[in-house]
């Protein structure tokens, strides 16, 4: 038995009534936005990173206040730095870091501050405290206190200073 074709129509080949249709059913598909089901997952795994995840952080409040406080430190040391680049000296305790905001005056007396500051703006520690800075011409110490707010004291308590002390 042999198969008889027609000359001129293809075997397999769609309408254009046909194709239409696809297309149709294929454009409403990419318009149709997503499914419940589809939001549904993905809510579920944000609530299932939510509940792996937070309670790691809330955790370690104490520990997050620690190392905050050392990347302050670290950003004030890092823009001493650069004053004492512009001015060939470190500001003196009085002037203390808002010599990092605003120009200051007395001894000793900015030759190049530059316009505008090194940093924005000044915070204060994790517990709300500001940090104590003291030079002494050429070295310099930034330091919080600590949960505690008092010199000394451990684990939590303890100062955290940009000396390592």
């Amino acid at each position: 038995m042999s198969i008889q074709s027609n000359p001129g129509v293809r075997p397999f080949a769609r309408t254009a009534a046909q194709t239409r249709r696809t297309a149709s059913r294929t454009s409403r598909r990419r318009n149709g936005g997503f499914t419940l089901i589809e939001i549904m997952v993905v809510v579920a795994i944000i609530a299932i990173l939510g509940a792996t995840v937070v309670p790691l952080i809330m955790d370690r409040p104490e520990q997050a206040r620690v190392v905050r406080a050392k990347n302050d430190i670290a950003t004030y040391e890092s823009a001493l730095e650069l004053y004492k680049l512009d001015n060939f000296t470190y500001p003196s305790t009085d002037q203390g870091l808002e010599a990092l905001i605003e120009k200051p005056s007395g001894d000793p007396e900015p030759a190049n501050w530059k316009s505008g500051g090194y940093v924005k703006k000044l915070g204060k520690d994790p517990w709300n405290r500001a940090y104590v800075y003291q030079s002494e011409g050429n070295s310099f110490e930034i330091v919080s206190l600590g949960s505690d707010g008092a010199e000394g004291g451990e684990e939590f308590d303890a100062d955290i200073s940009n000396l390592g002390e």
